[in-house]
């Protein structure tokens, strides 16, 4: 690795596993010391230990408005400073509207929006008071096409590209890049509540990609040079049909 992020302090959110993880080691590897944040304390032990001093274990339940709340501050408590803040911790709804409940729908959209919103407006006035800063959100190719076996998660990739170019476009002047990454389908837990039928056919074809190449792309954006924002990345398996 190049070591270009050398001295940078970055905080991943849903870090324990998926992409999230692929991230973080990929951000330690360039050189970064990395905040893994999650809600499964014993995951995060075996990670910081497995890492050492450049890892720290944030536990956060972003579906706890209180834990919520108090991560940005507790984060700086800890490690002084925020360089990167990798919104990545979402969760995944397949299937026909009619199929699932209220309950799940209001988990999802409160995961996939309402923390990501709530987390960069924590991350703002300390990030714009030294100006600068790298936000970046974990998207999803359901943010640019209405899929029709994910209308609830589509429908909150699409809300989250709607976000994230807005505040890319309030924030630019602050020194602060904001910016998203759009998978197609990665091999993780997510893709659990795939219809079967579809993610056979994905398995099949090799129309998946792995957590690390998702990664990479972070990396690639993380590393341009301050005046060159990557507004979004889409990335997807090369067999997959969309």
């Amino acid at each position: 690795m190049t070591g270009k992020l050398n001295g940078k302090i970055a905080a991943i959110t849903g870090a324990a596993s998926g992409i999230g993880l692929a991230t973080a080691e990929a951000l330690i590897a360039e050189g970064a010391r990395v905040v893994f944040v999650d809600r499964d304390r014993a995951a995060l032990d075996r990670l910081t230990a497995q890492h050492g001093d450049r890892a720290v274990a944030q536990v956060t339940d972003l579906l706890d408005a209180a834990s919520c709340d108090a991560m940005v501050p507790e984060i700086l408590e800890k490690v002084g400073q925020i360089d990167i803040l990798h919104c990545n911790a979402g969760t995944y709804i397949g299937g026909d509207l009619t199929e699932t409940n209220a309950a799940t729908i209001d988990r999802m959209l409160n995961l996939n929006i309402n923390a990501v919103m709530k987390n960069v407006h924590a991350v703002i006035p300390h990030m714009a008071e030294r100006g600068t800063g790298d936000i970046v959100v974990t998207c999803s190719v359901a943010g640019h096409s209405a899929i029709p076996w994910e209308p609830v998660y589509s429908g909150s990739k699409w809300a989250i590209t709607c976000f994230v170019q807005t505040m890319r476009r309030q924030l630019n002047k602050k020194g602060i890049r904001v910016s998203q990454v759009s998978p197609g389908p990665v091999i993780s837990a997510l893709l659990a509540d795939w219809p079967e039928e579809n993610l056979r056919k994905a398995k099949e074809s090799g129309s998946l990609i792995e957590p690390s190449e998702v990664a990479d792309s972070i990396v690639f954006m993380l590393t341009r040079p301050r005046n060159v924002t990557i507004r979004d990345m889409i990335v997807l398996p090369t067999n997959f049909d969309i």
